[in-house]
């Protein structure tokens, strides 16, 4: 008995899924496209065993059906779905980062032997679309469950085992609760690194040595304000309420920042920072998350023809992965800083002890 995967939206999550679930043994998985070319690339890069441009043939006999789309057109979909005469016992899941609203959009639609269970894998990466899917995306990530009171327990487990292909850690969380704890690990820092920004972008207006300067850390630290505007605008709309009192408790947490300057509490200051760096020392270093990883190595290296070359090529002959390269500065009486980006930290240090045997000086 074959098992039918329906996927809509088959870009960098969705079609990381696809990888998951293509090949096993009796599954096929149908990849849903809104234009030909779309679907035959997911052909052609053996993404999916079957792509189509209709919503009815993709959801036609469905076991599973995938809601991979923008967190905004969650709800256009799921009322789509909803008139159609799908597979009894078919199970419709998503996979958005807010989960309260698509929730309750179901509980309203009262699907009929069909069940809807949200779904928010926890992985993500610097890239999009389905060049960038990946079986490996979800393995060591948390993939968080949002099952509806009432669900028979043999349905949440249908897709439990399904997903044990992802090779992710499943968890089982109520919506509104997941919405609070994204909201303060993701959603909340994606703004403040877009406010912080913006906050410089003004700054150097009447400075130009604002962006001159504002390389290394503060780069990094506000690497996620890059994030697609239109995807975010969906987000942040959609977890209003949370946001709103988070960004309320954000002032508060800034404004007693505001009194212990002014109060020249320099032991106030200690204790804060204090506090932070016992919390995050706390951390799961290992554990992949919403907020993509990056390993970075600095190189010093003289301005001298073919230098990038040459170390590009010790990394390409260990077939070590570079996710980019970027060369900080580079004069002729100042050695260079090469910045190495590596998506895994295995390969970050598999670079650092090769490249430790040469005469470049390496920091992390």
């Amino acid at each position: 008995m074959t098992t039918k995967i329906a996927i809509f939206g088959v870009g960098l999550i969705g079609g990381s899924l696809a990888l998951c679930f293509k090949g096993k043994p009796g599954i096929t998985v149908v990849g849903h496209a809104h234009r030909p070319a779309s679907a035959d690339k997911y052909i052609s890069r053996g993404v999916v065993d079957q792509a189509t441009l209709s919503i009815e043939e993709a959801a036609l006999d469905a076991d599973f059906i995938f809601l991979c789309v923008p967190v905004g057109n969650l709800d256009e979909y799921l009322t789509k779905l909803s008139a159609l005469p799908l597979k009894k016992g078919c199970i419709i899941t998503d996979v958005g980062s807010t989960k309260a609203s698509i929730a309750l959009a179901a509980e309203k639609l009262a699907l009929e032997d069909v069940y809807f269970i949200g779904g928010h894998p926890m992985a993500g990466s610097e890239r999009s679309g389905v060049e960038a899917a990946t079986p490996l995306l979800f393995e060591n990530a948390y993939y968080v469950l949002t099952p509806p009171p009432g669900l028979p327990e043999e349905v949440y487990d249908s897709l439990v085992h399904l997903l044990s292909y992802t090779r992710a850690q499943i968890v089982k969380v109520d919506p509104v609760e997941h919405d609070r704890i994204v909201g303060a690990i993701s959603h909340l820092p994606h703004v403040i690194a877009v406010a912080l920004v913006n906050q410089v972008c003004d700054y150097n207006k009447d400075n130009p040595l604002y962006r001159q300067l504002a390389a290394g850390g503060f780069r990094d630290i506000t690497r996620i304000a890059s994030s697609d505007p239109i995807i975010w605008r969906d987000i942040l709309l959609n977890n209003r309420d949370v946001m709103l009192q988070m960004l309320s408790d954000w002032n508060n947490g800034i404004s007693a920042f505001v009194n212990l300057l002014k109060q020249e509490d320099g032991e106030g200051i200690v204790q804060a920072f204090a506090k932070a760096n016992d919390f995050r020392s706390e951390l799961p270093e290992r554990r992949k998350g919403m907020i993509a990883s990056t390993f970075d190595l600095y190189i010093d290296v003289p301005d001298h023809p073919g230098i990038i070359g040459k170390i590009t090529t010790i990394l390409g002959e260990n077939h070590i992965n570079l996710s980019n390269i970027q060369i900080i500065e580079s004069r002729e009486d100042v050695p260079g800083i090469m910045r190495l980006s590596f998506r895994q930290e295995s390969d970050m240090e598999r670079a650092k002890e090769l490249l430790n045997n040469t005469d470049y000086s390496i920091s992390l």
